[in-house]
This record gives structure tokens, sequence and C-alpha cells, in this order.
């Protein structure tokens, strides 16, 4: 079948949709999406749009056929739903647009830096497709997820950053691309998640252990070329399959010690493990050449970092580098259960406090990175925006006692840089036709799917975006200001 798992697109949505069709017809119709920022934090608005490109390649520029109609009138007859639907307007693109939905597409360039409220995509149909619209929701909206995982992680590299610029010398900036890990496959709701997940953190660092989202990254967006970076590691089940913690560490030297790789060191006593063990296996450590990663994983994430950073400065001595700050040599420590941003801050601030640089750790976020979010974390919504009926025109907004501020943006719009490089929300009315400003682009267009760029191109837009992009920013137009004001008056009158 055509749709996911072999489920037909009219079973891809809410169950009251099918039912929107009865209500006033309209000649065209355009829906919208924005967020209103990341966890009301009033001090950065800004977003990292990214994923987009997933959904429209599986979800939306997919073949559809008669079979899959039948299906999904099948279904909805059989669950008593009560509702009709628009067959005829499905078996109608099916074999006038060769099962392709008829609609147009638009959307900001993948990995592009905004402020909330920015119109991150827009639906149009149009004609007798206009009520057609509305199915795309919510498969459109679920870029949420990818553009919230995209924003958490490139806010914790602006905190790592900022720590990196206190503590790191400038030859050494190049490790910065490492210092934050993706732990969190394993605990995915599912493997879709992984890939959506972890190709959004990738946009920011390139250390993974989520191979889907780095295979899939590689191959299917970024031409074959390597875009991620994985070492080899122990875990609890490798270190108790040895006779001895002392044992399996040195089986790792023995294996891998002239490169990278990480131990595990609290399977039995983390104490023992750092006072004892750790100086019973550093002459075979010193002898190999490479370099040492320690992990804890459990415990309170500021104590257990600081006690494996000062067993490791007793082991192995450290240095002192331009910025005064100490590097232990050949050994690091890696955090990785637990983490998000507020523990990152706080282990961060002891290690400056006693004086380490913060090139000696390294994060992994798991569950903190990929899953404790939700469409709420951004407040991520899709709305309409305009309606153009047979006899008049309307732009959305959804409450009338609305205060100004909180109006939804209305009617068709476009989005264009300033002077400064800000996005900025325009109506469309006040911009030309076909602007090449307009950084709302189409990308799919009644099934025509357009070219995407690699993830190469996307990765250095966000580098370039992202920090240039004040944190906060009034990015609504004057003219669309006075549009929504005009319409707020006009329907508070009524």
């Amino acid at each position: 079948m055509s749709g996911f798992l072999g489920i037909p697109f009219l079973a891809l949505f809410n169950s009251y949709r099918p039912s929107e069709f009865l209500h006033p017809g309209s000649s065209k119709a355009n829906f919208g999406a924005i967020t209103s920022g990341y966890e009301d934090d009033k001090e950065d608005t800004r977003l990292l749009f990214y994923g987009f490109r997933y959904i429209i390649e599986n979800y939306v520029a997919v073949k559809w056929t008669l079979e899959d109609v039948e299906m999904a009138e099948n279904f909805i007859q059989n669950n008593n739903t009560g509702f009709s639907f628009p067959k005829k307007l499905f078996i109608k693109f099916i074999e006038e647009n060769d099962g392709y939905f008829p609609v147009k597409i638009e959307a900001l360039p993948e990995g592009t830096s905004c402020h909330a409220k920015t119109p991150v995509f827009q639906i149009t149909a149009e004609g007798e497709y206009a009520p057609l619209a509305t199915f795309l929701e919510i498969l459109i909206s679920m870029t949420w997820y990818s553009t919230t995982v995209a924003t958490l992680s490139r806010r914790a590299r602006d905190i790592i950053e900022a720590a990196y610029e206190d503590t790191v010398d400038e030859d050494d900036h190049w490790s910065l691309e490492i210092r934050l890990r993706d732990f969190g496959f394993r605990g995915c709701t599912c493997l879709e998640q992984s890939i959506i997940g972890g190709s959004a953190h990738l946009l920011n660092f390139i250390g993974t252990s989520t191979m889907s989202a780095a295979y899939y990254v590689q191959f299917k967006l970024n031409n074959g070329n390597p875009v991620a970076s994985a070492i080899p590691s122990t875990e609890h089940s490798i270190m108790t399959s040895h006779k001895s913690e002392q044992d399996a560490l040195l089986k790792m030297i023995d294996r891998f010690g002239t490169g990278i790789y990480s131990c595990l060191m609290d399977t039995f006593d983390y104490v023992n493990a750092l006072e004892n063990i750790l100086p019973s296996i550093a002459s075979q450590k010193l002898e190999k050449g490479g370099f040492m990663i320690l992990r804890p994983d459990s415990g309170d994430p500021v104590e257990v970092i600081m006690m494996a950073l000062r067993a490791a400065e007793k082991v192995f001595g450290i240095d002192v580098n331009k910025k005064g700050y100490k590097i232990i040599r050949g050994c690091s420590v890696i955090q990785g259960d637990g983490v998000n941003i507020r523990n990152l801050k706080a282990i961060i601030k002891a290690a400056k406090e006693a004086g380490y640089s913060i090139q000696n750790i390294s994060f992994g976020m798991g569950s903190g990175l990929l899953q404790k979010i939700n469409s709420d974390t951004m407040s991520f919504a899709t709305k309409l925006n305009h309606t153009t009926y047979y006899e008049r025109k309307q732009d959305g907004t959804k409450n009338k006692k609305m205060k100004l501020e909180n109006v939804e943006l209305i009617g068709e719009l476009v989005v264009k840089k300033n002077e400064q490089g800000v996005p900025i929300v325009y109506p469309k009315e006040s911009c030309s036709e076909n602007d090449p400003d307009n950084l709302l682009r189409v990308v799919y267009d009644h099934g025509k799917v357009f070219e995407w760029e690699d993830f190469d191109t996307i990765r250095k837009r966000v580098a370039k975006e992202w920090p240039a992009l004040p944190k906060t920013f009034d990015n609504i137009s004057p003219e669309l200001k006075e549009k929504i004001d005009q319409t707020f008056g006009n329907l508070k009158s009524n």
C-alpha cells in the first residue's frame, strides 16, 4: 500500500478531518505553521528549522491509488464514524494528477535560523481541491520534532561554545564539534524517531552514537559524504563479561589504545576504579599513547565528573594552556547519564571553578535530547491563515477577544531578511509576485518535488546564520502589524 506501514492516506489524520469538506466551500485555502518560542524563554526566541525534507519525501510526495481510497472508505464505514469524506476529490486527483496530492507547499530552507512567529511553511490548495488543504496538517506539523531537537542541540552548543571561548586555546577549538554526542537511540519510541531526531542533532555536532541517523544523513542527504564520528567504548555488559574491571580496561587498551576510546568506570565501585584500578593500568595506557575517555554512568553528574577529572589529573598529569586552564594529558571525561541543559551548565561551572578547561569534558545527551520534548516545547502550531471563499476573502484569526500581541499571523505570508539578515514576516500583498528574496520557497507542487540542498550546505547555513541572529527581535513587519490591527479592529467591532 502507499501509506506508512500500509495505512491508506485517509487514515493518517484526526477522525474529524474527513467531514470538514462539508463546511462552507472555498476556492483557496492557506495554512501556515509558527512557533511561539522555546519553553517561554523571552531572552532567546531563536529556532532552528529542520526536517521538512523527511516529511515531504516520505509522507507527502507519495503516489496514492484507488485501492487506498477503497481501503479508507471501508475503514470509515466499518468504524461507524458517521463521517463522509470527499471521495470524489480523492478519485479525481488520483486520476487527473497521477495520484499526487494537489497542493503547493512552501517552506524555509532547511537549517534556517529565525525567531518565533516566523512561518516555517505554508500549504496552499486552490479551486475544487481547496477543502483538502487541512488533510496534510498533522503530517506536516510533525516537523515540530526535528525543529525542536535541532534547536535544543544548538542551545547546548551555545553553552559549550561559550565555555570554549573562556577555557580552550583557539588551536584546539576543532574539538568543539565532538563535545556533545547523541546517546538517545536506545530511548527512542521507534527507529524512525532515532533517524529524524538524530539527524537534527548532526546539524550542530558530529558526535553521535545513533548510527541510524548517521547512515541516513550520509547516504540519503549528503551524497555519501560522512557527517558523523563515533568511537569504540565499553558498557556494563562488556565490563562484567571480563574476570575483572582491570582486565576489561587492559583489553580495551590493547585493542584500541593507539586511538580514542571510552571506558565505563562505575560498574562495581566507582571510587575504587578511579583510585586504584586506573593507576594500575596507567603504564599500559601510556605505552600505547592513545587517548582514554573515562565515563561514569550514575550518581550526581557534577560530583562524578569532578571525581574523574581529579583522578585523571593525579594519574596522568596536566598541562596548563594559554588561558590558564588545566588540560589532562591523554585523557578526558564524558558524562552521558541524565544530561540536560541545566546540569550541562552546572558541570561546566564546577569544572571552570576548579581550573579545568572544558576541553577535558564531553557530554552525551540521550532522552534529554531526543525524547523529553513535545510539540508544546516551542508551542508549535499550524493554523489557517487565509481562505478565499467563492463570494469573499477572509484572513484567519483564532480569537476575537485576544490581545493584539497574541493574535496569530493572518493572510498569505512572505519571509524576507532585513539588512541585518533577520527573517521578517510580511503580508504577501505587500511584496512583488514571486519575490526572489522570499525565503518561503516552493518544495512541493502537485507531485513535483523541488531539488534539496545537501547536508553539508545546510550545516554551513546553520553555522553562519545562528550566531549572527540576535537572540530576540521584533520580526513582524509594520505592514503585517497594520493588517493585523485592522483585522482585529474590524472583528472587535462586529
